[in-house]
């Protein structure tokens, strides 16, 4: 997705939340500003029901690439957040980064 076309689709977003999908595809390639926006979305549940550990996640994966304004928006997620959430979210990024290794390092 070019950068042009992500930002109009962050626009979409905010009146069509059938973008979801396109924004949470540029966001598993590990595009940044597309994981910022799946924790908005995430957060604020827009076009999908508000989880926040899986807000959580997504700026967690922003801030892993710099994203300043990740870090900020996760730190407002996280004092909103029960143990058990915080928890589910800690999961999630640990199976990420798992996942991420190549084969032979995850023994």
């Amino acid at each position: 997705m070019t950068s042009s076309a992500y930002l109009k689709d962050l626009v979409l977003l905010r009146n069509d939340p059938a973008m979801v999908p396109r924004i949470q595809e540029a966001a598993e390639r590990g595009e940044v500003d597309a994981q910022y926006a799946m924790g908005l979305v995430c957060a604020e549940g827009r076009g999908v029901p508000v989880d926040l550990a899986l807000a959580h996640y997504w700026l967690s994966l922003a801030v892993a690439q710099g994203d300043r304004d990740a870090e900020r928006l996760r730190e407002v997620v996280g004092m909103q957040m029960t143990d058990a959430q915080y928890e589910t979210a800690k999961r999630l990024r640990a199976a990420d980064l798992h996942a991420s290794r190549p084969a032979a390092a995850r023994h």
